[in-house]
């Protein structure tokens, strides 16, 4: 059908109108793209060159400044130092091999180095950086810099790395860091991101383990752009993190110091309390070790040398090592049994050199007998059979209260790696532990500190700390942290009869101060100075009868491991007391000749705040004395030995 004039005049002049909008349109969107193009090309030319060159924009964890450790004084004894490290960001570089082939051109690399970083850089995602080589020098830097442009990937940083000045002295307290492992990160529920920067150190062992989250502090950010070879372009911005809070313990790395050299060439553990609050002033295990050598990764070499040496260096003997505490349990059943009324200060025992119970002989350490003794010559002399005597009477499970009251037996509060519990034994436990009935031999081996009675020199130094003052003295580690000061570990009395105690001090005087004590050789003879204490021996072998029969092998006659351990445990002056020590010497032969003389030396150090004058000794020691003196003065650090104590 024809369609007609006006209906045909009317659809060209529709088609007309959109045509019209319809180029307008397109007219606007193509000056729009012009415009933009304009923009793009002239205006934002430089920016877009970047672009096009597939920079990007890359954020970095900034790691933050480990706090420091300080002795009481303020020395520091856990510092940073600065660290020049190159490290690899594995998306970056393209050829890994042809990257590092160039990277070794120009600054020398360990090759086990280079093969532990492309390991971890297989393990870890593309864009993390991987440290390829620490401890740099400035030139070595400065080459790396030079050459960023035929290195992507590759940058030079300049961070901190952890430095113990003191070395070995303090190794068992401050213990070490060392990098992140992947055991570390399997560890942790859900991992702080700063773990996972490159190589970055957390504690591992002592302070530094169990204060790690004081000090390692919170990360900080910087936003960089990097060009498609990796080469960082610029910084646009960067936002420091919060350090990690400082931390001041209250140990005198002086004394210290002094301490792990009087303990030169012996396995052993010390520890001193200041008796006026608590503080740990020195806590001492030999031998040692320097931790520096773990911050980095130790070598194979040097960990079969630490963990081969029969000395055991790496163990914290003065907190991790428990030992049958020998004789100087005895004020532990002593105070037992008078404070039940089970014995009387004048009443005496009669010694023979043996005690039979159900027909089972339990020998006293002086094999002729020591005859009638009271309660002050049973300390004095260290009878056994005394003690054999009142332990039956008072019984196991007053003993084990009486020796938990006093610090044994109990693990205590510090952040130290591996504080041991010890054991104060009672009929209760060896039900549950052993499934055993408790014996009346238990008892009578309990009573002079053998048998399943252990003890660390910690708990030792924290049993004489509280004899010495009747009070509840809990060991303090920290002093400081942040400047803020921590409890004191002074507390309430132990509720003891002052008397008893009173008692138990004279007769420990007379262990260190009358001839026929057993640390007589080891006194001090300055009257403001002297100590009062008790020596221990503990067995580690069974004596056989036959052996009796014969006569006891001397302990200088067997190997090493098989020989007593030494203890002594003291406080000093004797009349106003300040400071508690306790020695083990890992078999020592015995506590009057290993341990005593140790003890009296660091109570000397300790009150003197140096070494002490040769007249606070012994005329027949004195030269001994002086010679030991000079030798121990050479080991010393020279800036431990003129800093004033506070």
């Amino acid at each position: 059908m024809k369609r007609p004039p006006k209906d045909i005049i009317e659809s060209a002049r529709i088609i007309s109108r959109r045509a019209l909008v319809m180029g307008g349109v397109q007219l606007g969107v193509i000056g729009a793209l012009g415009w933009r193009l304009r923009s793009m090309q002239v205006e934002q030319a430089d920016e877009f060159r970047l672009l096009a060159e597939e920079n990007r924009i890359n954020i970095r964890l900034l790691p933050p400044a480990r706090g420091l450790i300080f002795d009481r004084n303020g020395v520091p004894i856990a510092d940073n130092e600065q660290n020049y490290r190159v490290v690899m960001v594995r998306e970056d570089a393209g050829d890994v091999g042809e990257v590092l082939a160039k990277l070794t051109e120009i600054v020398e690399i360990d090759p086990d180095d280079l093969m532990r970083a492309m390991d971890e850089m297989q393990r870890r995602s593309p864009f993390v950086p991987v440290t390829i080589a620490d401890r740099l020098s400035w030139e070595d830097v400065a080459q790396i810099n030079l050459n960023t442009p035929a290195l992507p990937g590759i940058q030079a940083e300049v961070g901190l790395s952890r430095v113990y000045p003191w070395g070995a002295d303090l190794a068992h307290v401050v213990g070490y860091v060392g990098p992140v492992s992947d055991y570390d990160l399997g560890r942790i529920e859900d991992p702080d991101p700063l773990l996972q920067i490159p190589k970055f150190q957390i504690g591992k062992t002592g302070a530094e383990n169990k204060l790690e989250q004081t000090l390692r502090g919170s990360a900080g950010t910087r936003r960089i752009e990097v060009n498609a070879a990796g080469r960082i372009m610029r910084e646009l911005d960067r936002q420091e993190g919060d350090p990690g809070k400082d931390i001041q313990l209250t140990i005198d790395s002086r004394l210290q110091s002094y301490v792990q050299a009087r303990m030169d060439g012996e396995s052993a553990g010390a520890v001193v309390i200041d008796l006026e609050n608590g503080d740990l002033r020195a806590v001492a295990s030999a031998p040692a070790f320097d931790p520096n050598l773990f911050v980095r990764g130790i070598s194979t070499t040097d960990w079969k040398a630490l963990n081969e040496d029969k000395y055991r260096p790496l163990a914290a003997k003065a907190v991790q090592g428990t030992y049958p505490p020998g004789s100087t349990f005895k004020m532990v059943t002593l105070l037992a049994a008078m404070e039940e009324g089970h014995v009387a200060p004048d009443e005496t025992v009669y010694c023979p050199g043996f005690t039979d119970v159900f027909n089972i002989r339990f020998h006293c350490w002086k094999r002729g007998g020591h005859g009638n003794i009271n309660l002050h010559e049973s300390l004095k002399q260290s009878c056994d059979c005394y003690y054999y005597e009142i332990a039956q009477r008072v019984g196991i499970d007053k003993m084990a209260e009486m020796a938990r009251r006093l610090g044994l037996g109990v693990r205590h509060d510090l952040p130290l790696s591996a504080v041991a519990q010890g054991l104060a034994p009672d009929k209760k436990w060896k039900a549950e532990v052993r499934g055993e009935d408790w014996r009346i031999g238990d008892t009578v081996n309990a009573s002079i500190g053998q048998g399943y009675v252990l003890s660390s020199p910690l708990q030792l130094a924290v049993m004489m700390a509280r004899l010495a003052t009747g009070r509840e003295v809990t060991p303090r580690l920290i002093k400081l942290i942040d400047g803020v000061e921590q409890p004191s570990g002074l507390s309430e009395s132990l509720g003891l009869n002052e008397n008893t105690l009173r008692r138990m001090r004279a007769s420990m005087n007379d262990v260190c101060n009358h001839r026929r004590g057993t640390a007589y050789s080891s006194r001090i003879v300055d009257e403001a100075h002297k100590m009062a204490g008790k020596t221990g021996t503990s067995q580690v072998r069974r004596i056989t009868p036959e052996e009796r029969a014969a006569g006891v092998t001397k302990n200088e006659d067997l190997p090493w491991e098989r020989r007593d351990h030494g203890l002594f445990v003291g406080y000093a002056p004797y009349d106003n007391p300040r400071y508690a020590c306790a020695v083990v010497v890992e078999h020592g032969g015995s506590g009057s000749r290993a341990a005593a003389p140790i003890a009296r030396d660091i109570l000397l150090q300790a009150q003197y705040g140096g070494p002490p004058p040769l007249e606070a000794y012994p005329t027949a020691i004195r030269d001994q004395i002086a010679e030991q003196q000079r030798r121990i003065n050479a080991r010393i650090p020279p800036g431990a030995q003129g800093r004033n104590r506070v």
